[in-house]
C-alpha cells in the first residue's frame, strides 16, 4: 500500500515536526480534501533588509497559488537572511536582520526565520543553502499521528518538496551574465523548483522563454500572480527612514520599534537631499 494510502486510510492530519527548528514545532491542521497532496515547504532567500509586509504577502499568495493548484500542501515557510559577507550596499548586520524576522512572524503559525545562512563564515550561493535545508528535512521522519486508530505513521522526508519562493526580479537575474553558474541555476529548477510571484514591471513568461535552461524545467517553475501589485520595497524603506519618513503599515510595528530602538537604518548619507523613488523589481 502506498504512502498516502495510509495516509488516507488513518485520516491523519499533518503535526509534521522539522529537525534543526529556532521555533517550536508547527502543526498544521489540514482538511480532508488536503491528506493526499504532496507536502510542501518554502524557502525565501534576501537580505530582508528590513523585512517588510510585502515579504511576508510573498508567502501568504504563493501558498493560496498551490493549493488551488489541488497537488500541494504547503506546510511551513523559511525565511533565511542572506549572510553579512554578501557585501550588499547599506547591508546591516545579520543578527539584526534576523532578530526583525523573528519579529515580523510572531503572528504566523506556519513561517519561520532561520538563521543557518547568516551565520556560516562565508557568504553562501542558493543552491547551497537550499541543498542545507533539503538534507536537514532528510535528516529523520516526519512524524504525523493516527487520530482514527491511535496509530503513529511516520512519514518519508523524501515525500516532502522543498521550494525556492522568490519574486519575477530574481528570475530575470538568472540572465545576469556571471551571476549565476548554469549549473546552480538547473538544480534549482530541477531538484526543488521555483514559485515565482509576479512584480510590477516584468514579465516571468519571457524570462523562461529566454532561458533554455529554464524552458526545459518549466514544468517546475510555479508562476503566481500577485493580485494586490504593491512597489514598496525594502530600498524604499530604507530611504523613507534615513529622511525621518514614517514606515508605519508598510512593516509590522514590532519590526519598526526594534528599528527605532537600535537606531538602524538613520545614517545614510546616500539619501540625503534626495526624494523618495519607489523602486522596481527590488525585494529586499
Amino acid at each position: 500500500m502506498t504512502l498516502w494510502a495510509l495516509l488516507l486510510l488513518y485520516g491523519a492530519p499533518w503535526p509534521f515536526t522539522f529537525p534543526g527548528r529556532v521555533a517550536s514545532a508547527v502543526g498544521v491542521d489540514v482538511p480532508d480534501d488536503m491528506k493526499s497532496r504532496i507536502p510542501v515547504v518554502l524557502l525565501a532567500c534576501g537580505s530582508f533588509n528590513p523585512i517588510t509586509n510585502m515579504h511576508l504577502r510573498l508567502f501568504e499568495v504563493a501558498r493560496d497559488h498551490l493549493h488551488q493548484t489541488g497537488m500541494y500542501q504547503v506546510i511551513q515557510g523559511i525565511i533565511s537572511p542572506v549572510n553579512d559577507k554578501y557585501g550588499k550596499k547599506d547591508l546591516v548586520a545579520s543578527h539584526h536582520r534576523v532578530a526583525m524576522a523573528r519579529l515580523a512572524l510572531q503572528t504566523s503559525d506556519w513561517i519561520r526565520v532561520d538563521p543557518w545562512e547568516s551565520e556560516q563564515a562565508q557568504w553562501m550561493e542558493t543552491v547551497k543553502v537550499l541543498r542545507h535545508h533539503h538534507s536537514e528535512l532528510l535528516r529523520s521522519p516526519l512524524p504525523v499521528e493516527g487520530t482514527d486508530r491511535g496509530q503513529a505513521l511516520s512519514v518519508p522526508a523524501a515525500a516532502l518538496e522543498l521550494k525556492l519562493l522568490c519574486g519575477a526580479d530574481v528570475l530575470k537575474t538568472f540572465q545576469t551574465p556571471n551571476l549565476w553558474e548554469d549549473a546552480h541555476i538547473q538544480e534549482i529548477v530541477e531538484r526543488f523548483g521555483l514559485v515565482c510571484v509576479s512584480r510590477a514591471g516584468h514579465d516571468p513568461k519571457g524570462y523562461i522563454l529566454d532561458s533554455p535552461i529554464l524552458q526545459q524545467y518549466q514544468h517546475n517553475i510555479h508562476l503566481v500572480r500577485e493580485p494586490v501589485q504593491n512597489e514598496i520595497s525594502a530600498t524604499y524603506i530604507r530611504r523613507a527612514l534615513g529622511q525621518g519618513q514614517s514606515v508605519k503599515y508598510l512593516l509590522p510595528d514590532a519590526v519598526i520599534a526594534y528599528i527605532k530602538d537600535n537606531s538602524l537604518y538613520t545614517k545614510d548619507s546616500s539619501w540625503k537631499g534626495r526624494s523618495i523613488q519607489r523602486s522596481k523589481g527590488k525585494t529586499s
